[in-house]
């Protein structure tokens, strides 16, 4: 009754029925606990303690219950979902053969907690492999610009293995190629993705535009939006988000329009390229009025970004007092993203007072270290002829062990390095 509640999605009578075990004095087993594990995991919306998994652990080892692959698979899944990996790893190591469901578990949490090379030791002494782990592995490799390129080379050689991409792996190998702007291999990535039955789906149609836009290819991003069957939140979000970061911030509010036109919901993304648009196209009326709209017309409160938005909205077209208002006004401590918009405005429009504000809010935030704050600090005063004041500057960065970051270029042989290889086992 238990595992045929929980298979149905009925999570409170599952529980129930736990609770109805324990009161007519049954003693659980392995599976009754494995069971109430897969409940907590399972949006059990507060009905269990949140630490389930170290209590029924503790219990398990009370009663001394026999642990099989069933029992032990579900608390690793359970801990890894708690974000305790290192409990979960415990439990992992007393498994006598590791199945591929824990296998997949701790590859997952690892990635999600940045211990990479905990994820490939336990991918590597992964026996029995399937499309599981590799787009376990896919997927955490893919999140970061450092590992990004190892992504695509798991998608390649999960392949040489005999497994044929599911959604989740073109997913995610999109999500690779968008972080490293890598659009031989995404273009490869979706002519694979056309041959399948995956292509339109309103997520691969989301990764692609997002991937496109990254790359700069605006008109095959739009392509994709086009020719989407279905499109949500996130379709008309990754559009319009492409459009501004590509600098052509009228598409990207004239698709805002359209997509309120469709009835379709702006998230607090979506605000977000609305804004950025507005202010690389100088409409400040614009994004005032799509500010004031959020809370009052979508109860979506603005955040951080949104504020940082607006200040760098309002100060690219001189309102630096209204600017410097708004950061005064705002309902929480301004962050240093906040900051450093204010700082910029001030430093192109040569407000040196302000600036002096601005920078000093950012020492304080970013602890001395970082250069940013004092090089625009310093380019404001220099404009405004303050000689004296750079040299007390550039005097207080020597102090306090600052220096400018040297500029480099990065050129990505190795991306097509990879997209030959891609090329070459991609039928």
């Amino acid at each position: 009754m238990i595992g045929g509640y929980l298979r149905q999605g009925l999570v409170e009578e599952s529980i129930s029925m736990v609770r109805r075990l324990d009161l007519d004095g049954e003693r659980p087993d392995g599976f009754t606990f494995s069971m109430i594990l897969k409940a907590s995991t399972s949006g059990a919306n507060g009905m269990l303690p949140r630490n389930t998994g170290g209590l029924v652990h503790a219990q398990i080892l009370k009663l001394d219950v026999k642990a099989d692959d069933v029992l032990y698979t579900a608390l690793v899944d359970s801990y890894v979902k708690s974000g305790k990996v290192g409990y979960a790893r415990k439990v992992f190591d007393l498994m006598l053969e590791k199945n591929v469901i824990c296998s997949t578990s701790m590859i997952s949490g690892y990635m999600n907690q940045g211990f990479v090379e905990y994820a490939e030791e336990v991918f590597r002494k992964t026996v029995e492999k399937d499309i599981v782990v590799f787009n376990a592995m896919i997927e955490g490799y893919s999140k970061s610009a450092e590992t990004a390129m190892k992504a695509i080379e798991v998608y390649v050689d999960m392949q040489r293995f005999g497994f044929r991409p599911n959604g989740s792996s073109f997913a995610s190998v999109t999500g690779a190629c968008s972080v490293l702007a890598g659009f031989e291999i995404g273009q490869q990535v979706q002519c694979q993705l056309m041959k399948t039955g995956f292509f339109n789906g309103v997520k691969m149609g989301s990764a692609l535009i997002d991937m496109y836009s990254k790359c700069g290819r605006i008109e095959d991003a739009r392509r994709v939006f086009n020719y989407m069957p279905v499109r949500n939140v996130f379709s008309w979000t990754s559009m319009i988000d492409g459009y501004g970061k590509n600098g052509e911030p009228w598409e990207a509010l004239e698709l805002f329009h359209r997509m309120q036109q469709c009835n379709i919901e702006p998230n607090y993304v979506t605000f977000l390229g609305a804004l950025s648009a507005c202010g690389h196209a100088g409409l400040v009326s614009k994004g005032r009025e799509i500010f004031d709209s959020m809370e009052r017309d979508y109860s979506t409160k603005p955040r951080m970004e949104h504020y940082a938005c607006m200040v760098d909205l309002l100060g690219r077209a001189g309102n630096l007092q209204q600017a410097w208002e708004l950061v005064k006004g705002m309902p929480e401590k301004p962050n240093s993203d906040v900051w450093a918009a204010l700082l910029s405005s001030c430093n192109m429009h040569g407000d040196v007072e302000m600036a002096r504000i601005a920078a000093n809010k950012l020492f304080e935030i970013n602890a001395i270290g970082r250069p940013g704050a004092y090089v625009a600090l310093s380019n404001t005063l220099a404009a405004a002829e303050r000689w004296d004041s750079v040299s007390e500057l550039r005097e207080m960065m020597k102090l306090r062990g600052v220096s400018k970051d040297t500029a480099c270029s990065w050129v990505g042989t190795e991306v097509a390095s990879c997209a030959k290889d891609v090329n070459q086992h991609i039928n």
